[in-house]
Formats: C-alpha cells, sequence, structure tokens
C-alpha cells in the first residue's frame, strides 16, 4: 500500500521521519504527509497491509488446533506477555518476540509490546474519551508532578478534528468531568445493563453509566465499512471498522504519494548536530541484517510508544546531551505511570431469563468518575479518582468447564442460555513519582546488541487507597442495583497491566523539570517532537489514546507551520 524503503540504501535524506507507526505515529505520518511533507516512516517490525495480512480474522475455534490456545513454544516467546491474558493463537503474530526484545524488571512490570506496522493499534481496547480541564489542572491543584503547559481549550479543536475522521460512537451527556466529543450514534445497552443503569443513577445522585466511548463506526465513514459486531477485533478488522492506523491514518498518508514506510528498522539513535543546535537525522539498525543506516531530515517525531521512545533518547548520547537527548532536566526516564486494573465486582441476576441480545458488541458500559469532583463527594483518603468499565452478558456453555458433571442432560443444559452476569472493573489514576522510573541496563543486551531497558516503578499508597475505594464501591453499586451472589475482587496487579504506560518524557513550561513544551518540542532540540504516551504530565483516570491522536495532529500542524517560517 505504501513506498517501500527495504534495501536501506537509496533515499536517506526526508523532510521528515517519524518513529513509530501506531496509534500516535500514524496520525503523525498523516499530517506531515498531507501538508506535502516528504516523510519517511521508521517501523520496528514488519509490515502489515490492512486485510490481506490479518489470517486469523474469520477464524472460528475449531478451525485451529488447540482452540485458541498457545502452544508451549509459543508461550516461551511471548513469556512475558501472556501475563496479561491477552495473547492467544488468534493474535500472537501481532505481539513481539519476548525472547528477542527481552527488558529488566527491576520490580514487577508488565510490557505488552507489538513490532509491526501498525503497532498496538491492531489489538488496542479503542475506548475512546477526552480529558478535561480537572485533569490538565490537576497537578497544579494538588502539588504532585509539574504544570500541563496546556489547559482543555489547547486541545479541544484538535479532540474534535481527530474524532471526525477516526470516527468516535458514543452519547453526549455533558459531563464537566468528561466533555463529549464528536460521536457518531451509539451503541445499545442491553436489557440487563438499562436496568443496572437506571438503579444506580436512582441510588447515587452524580453517578452515571453509560455505553463506552469507543473507536467503531457506526455508520460507514471515508470509505470505511460499520461494525459487525463480531468482537474478532485484536486479529485485525476487515471492514476497517475500528481505527487502526492500517486501516484508517496510513492509506490517508498513502494517498498523498509523499509517504515511504521503511520496516525491520531498529532505531539506535537520534543524531544530534552541535553546530546547528538541533537534530539531524536518525540511525537505524536493520532489524534482519543488522547493518547501520542513518537517515536525515528537518524534523523527527518520535512515536514509538511511551518506553521506547524514552529507550531511544536515552540511547541519543553526545557531548550536548551526555545523559541523553533533551535531558537537561534530569527527568527523562522518571515519572512513569499506567492506570490500576482488574478491582472491581461481579453479581448475577435473574431477571430477563426470556430475553438475550444480538452479536458480541465489541464495547462495554462506562461510569465516569464521581469522587472528588466539585459538588461531589470529597475522599480524605486519596486524591485523583477513577471510573469503570464493564458490561453484563449471559454465561455460555464455558460455564461447565470447571463443573463435575457428565451425559446429555449436562450438556444438553450447557447450550441452554446461562444466567445474566453484570460486572465492573476501576481504572484509577496514578501520581507522577520521580522515583518511578526507566533507565538502560547497559549490563544487558537485546538481540541487536542494545542496552535494554531497565524498569523500576510500582504503585504507592495513594494509587492502594484509590483501589481499596473502587473495590467498596463497586460491591455496593452492584447490590444497590439489585444484583445477586455478588463477588468483589482485586487482583493486585503490578503496574503495565492497563497497557496505558505514560509519562517518562513529559511535558512542562520549565526545561529545568521536564523534557517538552507546550507543541511537544523537546526544549533545548526543538526539531524533536514526542507525540505518544512518553509525553504525559499526568493520566487522568481515562483511557489516553485519543489524547495522544490529538496531541499529534496539533504539533505536527505546528510542525509544518514553522517549519515554513525556517524556525526549525
Amino acid at each position: 500500500m505504501a513506498n517501500y524503503n527495504i534495501d536501506a540504501k537509496q533515499d536517506v535524506t526526508y523532510d521528515a521521519i517519524v518513529i513509530g507507526s501506531g496509534i500516535s505515529g500514524g496520525w503523525a505520518a498523516k499530517e506531515l504527509c498531507e501538508n506535502g511533507l516528504k516523510t519517511l516512516v521508521l517501523e520496528r517490525g514488519r509490515i502489515v497491509n490492512h486485510v490481506s495480512d490479518y489470517p486469523t480474522m474469520n477464524d472460528d475455534p475449531w478451525d485451529q488446533e488447540l482452540r485458541g490456545s498457545l502452544t508451549p513454544e509459543d508461550r516461551e516467546i511471548h513469556y512475558k506477555g501472556i501475563r496479561s491474558g491477552f495473547i492467544g493463537e488468534n493474535n500472537k503474530h501481532f505481539y513481539a518476540n519476548d525472547q528477542e526484545n527481552p527488558y529488566t524488571e527491576k520490580k514487577p512490570f508488565l510490557w505488552v509490546r507489538a513490532h509491526q506496522m501498525g503497532g498496538r493499534s491492531l489489538l488496542w481496547g479503542r475506548q475512546c474519551y477526552r480529558w478535561s480541564d480537572l485533569d490538565f489542572e490537576a497537578n497544579a491543584k494538588d502539588g504532585f508532578g509539574v504544570d500541563w503547559p496546556i489547559r482543555y481549550k489547547d486541545l479541544e479543536p484538535w479532540y474534535t478534528y481527530v474524532e471526525k475522521f477516526a470516527g468516535i460512537s458514543g452519547e453526549a451527556i455533558c459531563l464537566p468531568q468528561l466533555p463529549d466529543s464528536h460521536f457518531l450514534p451509539p451503541m445499545e445497552l442491553n436489557c440487563l445493563e438499562k436496568q443496572v443503569k437506571d438503579r444506580i443513577e436512582s441510588e447515587f445522585p452524580g453517578r452515571n453509566l453509560i455505553i463506552g466511548r469507543v473507536a467503531h463506526l457506526t455508520e460507514p465513514l471515508n470509505g470505511r465499512g460499520q461494525c459487525q459486531f463480531r468482537n474478532r477485533c485484536d486479529r485485525g478488522c476487515p471492514y476497517g471498522a475500528y481505527f487502526s492506523s492500517n486501516a484508517v491514518t496510513l492509506p490517508a498518508a498513502h494517498a498523498t504519494g509523499n509517504m515511504t514506510i521503511r520496516p525491520y528498522s531498529i532505531v539506535q539513535s537520534i543524531m544530534y548536530d552541535p553546530e546547528a543546535g538541533k537534530a539531524s537525522g536518525v540511525r537505524i539498525i536493520d532489524a534482519e541484517t543488522h547493518e547501520v543506516t542513518e537517515y536525515r531530515a528537518r524534523i523527527i517525531f518520535c512515536n514509538a510508544s511511551a518506553l521506547s521512545t524514552t529507550q531511544i533518547l536515552l540511547n541519543s548520547t553526545c557531548d550536548r546531551f551526555p545523559d541523553g537527548l533533551g535531558n537537561d532536566s534530569g527527568e527523562l526516564g522518571h515519572n512513569l505511570m499506567d492506570h490500576t486494573y482488574r478491582i472491581g465486582a461481579i453479581g448475577e441476576s435473574d431477571d430477563f431469563e426470556n430475553q438475550y441480545y444480538k452479536g458480541r458488541r465489541p464495547n462495554g458500559i462506562y461510569i465516569p468518575r464521581y469522587v472528588n469532583l466539585e459538588g461531589q463527594p470529597q475522599s480524605d483518603r486519596f486524591v485523583r479518582g477513577f471510573g469503570y468499565q464493564g458490561g453484563a452478558g449471559r454465561a455460555n456453555w464455558s460455564r461447565g468447564a470447571n463443573v463435575e458433571d457428565v451425559g446429555g442432560e449436562f450438556k444438553d443444559n450447557l447450550m441452554e442460555p446461562g444466567p445474566w452476569e453484570f460486572f465492573i472493573t476501576g481504572f484509577a489514576e496514578c501520581l507522577p513519582y520521580h522515583e518511578n522510573q526507566v533507565y538502560l541496563d547497559r549490563d544487558n543486551l537485546d538481540h541487536w546488541g542494545q542496552p535494554v531497558l531497565a524498569i523500576d516503578a510500582e504503585w504507592k499508597e495513594n494509587e492502594l487507597a484509590l483501589n481499596r475505594k473502587i473495590r467498596e464501591d463497586a460491591k455496593e453499586m452492584l447490590d444497590r442495583a439489585g444484583l445477586k451472589n455478588i463477588v468483589d475482587f482485586d487482583n493486585n496487579h503490578e503496574m503495565g497491566y492497563g497497557i496505558h504506560e505514560m509519562g517518562t518524557a513529559r511535558m512542562g513550561k520549565d526545561p529545568e523539570s521536564s523534557v517538552l513544551n507546550a507543541t511537544n518540542q523537546i526544549h533545548a532540540c526543538k526539531n524533536v517532537f514526542v507525540t505518544d504516551g512518553a509525553c504525559m504530565t499526568s493520566s487522568s483516570c481515562v483511557n489516553p489514546s485519543l489524547t495522544y491522536m490529538a496531541l499529534t495532529a496539533r504539533a505536527a500542524n505546528h510542525a509544518v507551520s514553522e517549519l515554513k517560517k525556517n524556525n526549525l
């Protein structure tokens, strides 16, 4: 679908280089190419073409030898990633090889990676929520971290811009802590979800239960088909119904004729020109041949994902930046954040035994943050807040997996729908702690001889207090919503399970306490932009990917404007 620079020996000079082709990298490529810049996209892994490279998109469980389970050999290849519970035969080809890409866990941390064109945009949960000034002002108000250099008004038009192109379905409810998006028609709550919604909103004034806001088309958009409710999203969607770089932004970049993709490109470092006072290009290692090649460009966008971008910056050393490119403040690698995950409650309902639902809706419900808000309960146990995701459904035949029974009657019963179940799990905000950090482990090298990343981070008392409140409130809400056999849970996961790693190259007003400025430029090297999760200054409690998209579109258009003024 694109120009491919595979031999790495011909074109070496471009207007722009984008490192990474995932959610933010795809947006950077689209915006830069549509503005006329000859752009090289460096992808660490292989090419994945939309539709033709989705080999399991139509498979049923019986089409696979192990019914979707991994072989022992596959489990060794993905020995870290399998902890997430998301990797199976259907999608293993979209996850990184952990043996070739090790990392050091100074404290337990799950780092899920996807090394191919499209990155984790082929695998993400697609929940899309705008941040509000509650989030952008939080650090300044409670004193944790540094103040954001932007506010909601700076990003609001860019949220709308990316939403109109990506396609976000949902409903408008006018909550100040959760600004409404530009929406396609919302998906529908099922009968039990509607009942629980009515009861929670009646029992708990100020709490809302809504359908998830999700990057799935509920009507055709720009030649893409609408969602077919197959819920096979992590195999690649042949309809282009959910947002991925492969189906949406990279084709738009390709259509300009200005994009070149270079696969199997391990970015070793960004090169700095001390006379010009800016970056001159990118040095890569060919993943297959191990050959080293240098590419030149006027501007560079770092979109390799939060920790990979920071790993590259830390490895980009020179006399001017002995501790990593742009690391004058000493904050590069620090302030790592994620969202707490898998804490909540589940219960059953005896109602609606004569009702079911159609299809496999790839979406659930959302209960927005309701604590520590103006006019709402304030906690003396923690700062910030949390939201819930979840949903309702009927148990299927798999409920018999651990039942000690045999025979025809037992099997027949399993063919009937089981009881209705409803669950919610919380996502809590993590504060930006300087001591939650990553750094280069030079004693351990990867498959290409590069130092691996060491991760030293953990939940602290504020996050643990939030988790306790999540569990308490979840059980109480389900009880007062009339559910039965309620079980509350906390899986006590370490950081990384939310797969929302953020921070480590944060934005800020002061170069002495941050890495990036208000337009995502490295303070001391302004032709290098960082617009993936590394740039985040706080974490909010909502999914961050929509914010990455908006930040990237905003920064890319600023970069083009500055180039035209010869300021970069």
